[in-house]
């Protein structure tokens, strides 16, 4: 057995209900499952069955310093960026065109946002 794709990413947040709201408007997922008392949980499909976990741990985010950044294919990098930046999500980096220098040339066109716990988001497009 392979692995295949992406199952999840798993994060913490500070505020479970704020992120679940940002995740939802700015990118389209959906809401499979929450979860949890003391620690409050969530699952949200990303559309493809990859999903993202939040934990609710006011305490531990930005301690942890393993996430770098949750990568997101975007048909429309420019359209996805707006809509981010309409949900609430801070500027890093505005779209661009890059031309990573692999072994076979692999043009892309990307752009960060910053999610409400200060997660690197970067949209992500294979240019042709």
């Amino acid at each position: 057995m392979s692995t295949k794709s992406l199952h999840h990413i798993a994060m913490n947040v500070s505020d479970i209900d704020r992120s679940i709201d940002f995740y939802t408007r700015a990118f389209d997922f959906s809401l499979v499952r929450r979860w949890g008392d003391d620690t409050r949980a969530a699952m949200l499909d990303m559309g493809d069955g990859t999903i993202l976990e939040m934990f609710e741990r006011p305490a531990e985010v930005g301690k942890q310093g393993v996430l770098i950044h949750i990568a997101l294919r975007a048909d429309d990098v420019d359209a996805a960026y707006n809509r981010a930046i309409e949900a609430g999500a801070g500027v890093q980096t505005t779209p661009r065109d890059v031309d990573v220098q692999a072994e076979e040339p692999y043009p892309i066109r990307i752009a960060f946002v910053v999610g409400p716990d200060g997660e690197p988001v970067e949209l992500f497009h294979e240019r042709a």
